[in-house]
């Protein structure tokens, strides 16, 4: 598994906000949620990812970088509980 990181996307002429998350493995683009707020808008999105790449079965742990974007990592040791 890789790292997830993410980024938020601001509005352009033809789209709304939205928030990309990458790993080596891809990328996927979501709509802002703004149903949401904070880190809980970036790990929608690399739970998405995850979801894309068939990574459900370990637990996502984030947090934000220095320049804003946010990164997710996978606990392994959860899935042994």
């Amino acid at each position: 598994m890789q790292a997830i990181q993410t980024k938020y996307l601001s509005a352009t002429n033809t789209k709304g906000s939205r928030i990309k998350a990458t790993c080596a493995a891809g990328s996927i683009t979501i709509s802002y949620p703004s149903e949401l707020s904070g880190q809980a808008v970036h790990r929608s999105a690399a739970e998405a990812l995850a979801l894309k790449l068939g990574w459900t079965e370990h637990k996502l742990l984030g947090g934000c970088l220095p320049n804003g974007d946010y990164c997710f990592i996978f606990d392994n040791a959860w899935a042994k509980e």
